[in-house]
Order: C-alpha cells, then sequence, then structure tokens
C-alpha cells in the first residue's frame, strides 16, 4: 500500500490544519488508518488511529479533545482535523495502515507513508 500525506505547512498558535492521506491501488478502508509525528530530535509517536471494521477512534494523550481522525470512503482519504495548534505539535506528520488498529497503537503499522511537515509558530 503507497500512502502519501499532505496538508502540512505554517500555522499560528491557536490555529488549525487539516491533514489528509490517500492510497493508490489499496482501499483504506480495508486497513485501520493511523497518524503519527516525528519532532526534531525525538521518536516516532502515535497520534491518532481508526479502526477497519468499526471506524473506532483511538488518540494519543496529547491529541485528544484537539485532534481528530476521519475517513472518506468515497475519496478513499484520511483526514487528521487538528485544532488549537501549540509549538509542541511541530514535527512531520506519518500516515499509516495495519491489518488491525492495535498495530498502530502500539507503533508497528503494516504499512507507512510519507511525511508532511506541520510547524506550529509561537
Amino acid at each position: 500500500v503507497q500512502l502519501q500525506a499532505s496538508g502540512g505547512g505554517l500555522v499560528q498558535a491557536g490555529g488549525s490544519l487539516r491533514l489528509s492521506c490517500t492510497a493508490s491501488g489499496r482501499t483504506l478502508s480495508n486497513y485501520a488508518n493511523g497518524w503519527f509525528r516525528q519532532a526534531p530530535g525525538q521518536e516516532r509517536s502515535f497520534v491518532a488511529a481508526i479502526s477497519r471494521e468499526r471506524g473506532t477512534k483511538t488518540y494519543a494523550a496529547p491529541a485528544k479533545g484537539r485532534f481528530t481522525i476521519s475517513r472518506e470512503n468515497s475519496k478513499n482519504t484520511v483526514y487528521l482535523q487538528m485544532n488549537s495548534l501549540t509549538p509542541e505539535d511541530t514535527a512531520v506528520y506519518y500516515c499509516a495502515a495495519g491489518l488491525h488498529d492495535v498495530r498502530l497503537r502500539i507503533g508497528a503499522p503494516d504499512y507507512w507513508g510519507t511525511g508532511t511537515l506541520v510547524t506550529v509558530s509561537s
């Protein structure tokens, strides 16, 4: 599965961004989908996931209440809506997919996508 992330950019603290993840050749809803991020000098970490069948959503603590993951099957796209951004959210954001959302939550997806840089200025 080839995944392509987009939508990153520069935003002021308190602002919003929506990231998109598209797949070529595969149907995203056949997989659990998720987002990870890697800040400078830090390891890649889990942000959010949506399960394959029920669409159950899971968030890491820093994302709860501010970020929303969603999937639009008609567009074969997964989104990450990010609100109330802070400079601590600055990172490269990666989309990912797996046969089960557990693999995403433990940081071991089956497929990694490209990253998109999000920079939040203070």
